[in-house]
């Protein structure tokens, strides 16, 4: 009953995170909130960011029996592995993406400013050239760097069926915004394992 618990939780969790940037319910808060918009990221990342301590506390408290345990040559793997996980995420989201736009610090910088006319092109350096999402592929390999118990499993099972949803989820969100230079983009680049061209359109 309790992996039940765990997949319910997990799953109430990113329903939640992915509609509160779906693009029915931004649309919707962009005409009631209007130029307040420029709150609203930053709105998301707080409470999105908030609600994981109660979720991860909620699972790492279950007792559940330990499965996996890590000796070398693979203990020193497993490190290396979440090492390069970390590294990762940093190099994409301080290099390759716009880490103040991604947190919603930029846009209450840009608050009483006027709206620039900015070429929004398809970003394709650095790790945005070798995979399309770096950010989700480096946390999919994190989580499973953390596999110990089966409450483990179950989560990161759900975690990873979210990622791969979310992904999907945001290709159409980008296919959308940037039209025909995003399929492109798609077929020059795979969408979340480096080197394996997958086609999702």
């Amino acid at each position: 009953m309790n992996y039940l618990y765990i997949v319910l939780i997990w799953t109430l969790y990113c329903v939640l995170h992915s509609y509160m940037i779906s693009i029915r319910f931004t649309n919707l808060m962009k005409r009631i909130l209007k130029r307040y918009y420029a709150f609203y990221r930053l709105f998301y990342v707080i409470v999105s960011t908030a609600l994981l301590f109660p979720v991860f506390h909620y699972t790492g408290q279950l007792a559940s029996e330990v499965i996996i345990t890590y000796h070398p040559p693979w203990s020193i793997i497993r490190i290396m592995v979440m090492i390069g996980s970390m590294l990762i995420l940093l190099k994409a989201l301080f290099m390759d993406y716009d880490a103040l736009s991604f947190v919603g610090v930029r846009q209450l910088l840009n608050f009483r400013k006027q709206p620039a006319n900015i070429d929004k092109g398809i970003n394709k350096r650095g790790l945005l050239g070798i995979v399309r999402h770096p950010m989700y592929f480096s946390a999919i390999l994190y989580f499973w760097c953390q596999t110990f118990r089966w409450t483990d499993i179950v989560a990161n099972l759900v975690l990873t069926a979210y990622m791969i949803i979310g992904t999907l989820l945001e290709e159409r969100k980008l296919v959308l915004e940037f039209g025909e230079s995003y399929i492109r983009y798609q077929k020059e680049v795979p969408m979340l394992i480096p080197f394996l061209k997958i086609k999702t359109e």
